[in-house]
């Protein structure tokens, strides 16, 4: 077959150099004939014949690689004969493996340069990859963990640069390379050792993927590319050089070539800081305790991952999916995660200060006590999301969608949330002093005991909200709907209601000492037992307001509308004001007060 092959290979590599075909042998085999089946192939463009030699040397070259696996992956290879016996019945431990290794390492050279002659001319493709993962899955012929082991001892030793470092004799790159040169294929020395790491990598991350789903080889395959994180070193920086020195051929190209496989790998404790992994996949991977300040992480997935305890601050992480992603205690301060999505994560006590969470969603995310000081949160998606006990002072919440959101007890003073969406929001006991609630929909949402004290609400809507116990002081809700409000309770003194649409509001017990209702909409609103003294309530509508057991001293009643208002038998009316000027005041209390 070899003979034949090599017609083949002339034949191809003649018509490249405009050789004639009348150069060639007159006669063909029959074996010649079913690798080239139609003789008018010759005669086609050259781009056909160049795609035929590619294509059959792709065939080849996988050929070759799958037979290379096996026999790297099989016990008694020949490769670790110093293992001896252990192979054939039960494996070894991996301590004891590694020491055989170590001193086998000389032995290991073929395997070593076989790996450098198959993998140092490009990057490994995913559905080679595929094709790889599910001959080692089939095959009875390999040991996934042998081959496993095998592997990450090149690794090991590719990360310190023992291979290029070595002199000219014994320098696979280069020998690699020298051999690609022969037969025309110009690449560089540094091209042939990255490319060749970062396939034995790729290779690595999906023997750990594979065997982290089978119980019987979770525990014989474990894989850190960044080295396993110790006491001694908080964190491991293996991997940042290397992504460093893999960019030093082009930026992006660690990221390009191995990111797409990095979903479901180790990376506990890594150091990552500055690095470059755009677009890269780290899906359900473990991030814990890493550290990725300053890194541009945008559109990154980081979906189902484990960041727990992770230092992400100053990072890009801009239209990033962390959707079910564990960010728990993590760092993000300052960081950009503009257009991400965190949609059901977990940011509990997570420190955000300063981020940029524009546009983001956070819809059903977790962030009970998550610091969020003065972080840009406009136009933010928290619908349904848990911001118990959160610090979100002085943040920019401006047009955010909170809808259903838990608040509870959060401190958003001095923050915007202009435009922002409050509605069916549970707020109890929530700080909101001195915040800005323009245009606000608080309609519906719960804020028993919240403090809006000097609150801007001009033109917000709190219909039918529940405040009570809610403290009012020195706020301005001239003008906003509060229909159907409870504010049962409620400290509302000298607060400005003018022109406010409180029809139907609950404002029984409430302390309205000297508030403004001039000319609010009081319809069908309960006032009872409310303390009213020196209330400014002339032109307001108190049409069937239930007024009785409140303490009127010195409110003003001047131009009221009182039709069909309810008061109590007791009720003292001594210093109101303006009951003269008041319209539909009843008969009955007319006679009380003498005033027909």
């Amino acid at each position: 077959m070899s003979t034949y092959l090599s017609q083949v290979w002339q034949l191809l590599r003649n018509y490249v150099k405009d050789i004639r075909l009348e150069k060639m042998p007159k006669t063909t085999s029959v074996k010649t004939e079913a690798v080239l089946p139609l003789r008018k192939s010759i005669k086609e463009p050259y781009k056909n014949v160049n795609f035929a030699q590619d294509h059959l040397q792709k065939d080849l070259w996988f050929q070759r690689l799958q037979e290379s696996l096996e026999k790297w992956a099989m016990p008694k290879s020949g490769l670790i004969s110093e293992i001896g016996d252990q192979t054939s019945s039960t494996l070894p431990s991996e301590s004891s493996f590694r020491a055989c290794v170590g001193v086998a390492h000389r032995k290991h050279r073929q395997m070593h340069e076989e790996i450098y002659d198959l993998l140092g001319n490009g990057a490994l493709k995913q559905e080679i990859v595929n094709q790889l993962m599910e001959l080692v899955m089939t095959s009875q012929k390999i040991r996934p963990e042998l081959l496993f082991w095998r592997l990450e001892e090149f690794y090991r030793c590719w990360c310190q640069g023992e291979f290029i470092d070595e002199t000219p004799d014994d320098n696979l790159p280069q020998k690699t390379m020298l051999k690609l040169a022969a037969q025309n294929i110009a690449i560089g020395l540094r091209q042939v050792d990255i490319y060749t790491g970062l396939n034995v990598l790729i290779l690595l991350l999906e023997l750990h993927r594979y065997a982290q789903e089978r119980d019987e080889l979770k525990q014989k395959i474990t894989f850190f590319p960044s080295t396993q994180p110790d006491t001694d070193n908080f964190f491991t920086s293996q991997l940042l050089r290397i992504i460093n020195y893999s960019d030093a051929l082009e930026i992006g190209n660690f990221s390009n070539i191995v990111g797409q496989f990095l979903k479901g790998g180790n990376f506990r404790g890594a150091y990552l800081g500055d690095a470059n992994l755009i677009g890269a996949d780290f899906r359900g991977a473990d991030l814990s305790l890493a550290y990725l300040g300053d890194a541009n992480l945008t559109g990154v997935n980081f979906s189902g991952a484990n960041l727990s305890g992770a230092n992400l601050g100053d990072a890009n992480l801009s239209s990033a999916n962390l959707c079910g992603a564990n960010l728990s205690s993590a760092d993000l301060s300052s960081t950009n995660l503009s257009g991400a999505n965190l949609s059901c994560a977990n940011l509990s006590r997570a420190d955000l200060n300063r981020a940029d969470l524009s546009s983001t969603n956070l819809s059903r995310a977790d962030l009970r006590r998550a610091d969020l000081n003065r972080a840009d949160l406009s136009g933010t998606n928290f619908s349904h999301a848990d911001l118990s006990n959160a610090i979100l002072f002085g943040a920019n919440l401006s047009e955010a969608n909170l809808c259903s959101a838990n608040l509870n007890h959060a401190d958003l003073c001095r923050a915007d949330l202009s435009g922002a969406d409050l509605s069916h929001a549970i707020l109890n006991g929530t700080n909101l002093s001195d915040t800005i609630l323009f245009s606000t929909n608080l309609s519906d949402a719960i804020l028993m005991a919240a403090d809006l004290s000097y609150a801007k609400l001009n033109g917000a809507k709190l219909n039918n909200a529940r405040l009570n116990g809610a403290m009012f002081l020195g706020a301005d809700l001239s003008g906003v709907d509060l229909s159907g409000v409870i504010l049962n309770e409620a400290d509302l003194s000298g607060v400005i209601l003018s022109e406010a649409d409180l029809s139907g509001a609950d404002l029984t017990d409430a302390i309205l000492f000297g508030t403004d209702f001039s000319y609010a909409n009081l319809n069908s609103a309960n006032l009872s037992g409310s303390n009213l003294s020196g209330a400014m309530l002339n032109g307001a509508d108190l049409s069937h307001s239930n007024l009785s057991y409140a303490i009127l001293g010195g409110a003003d009643l001047s131009d009221a509308n009182m039709e069909k208002m309810t008061w109590g038998k007791k009720q003292q009316w001594e210093g109101v004001r303006g009951l003269e000027t008041a319209v539909n005041v009843p008969e009955a209390l007319k006679e009380e007060l003498g005033l027909n």
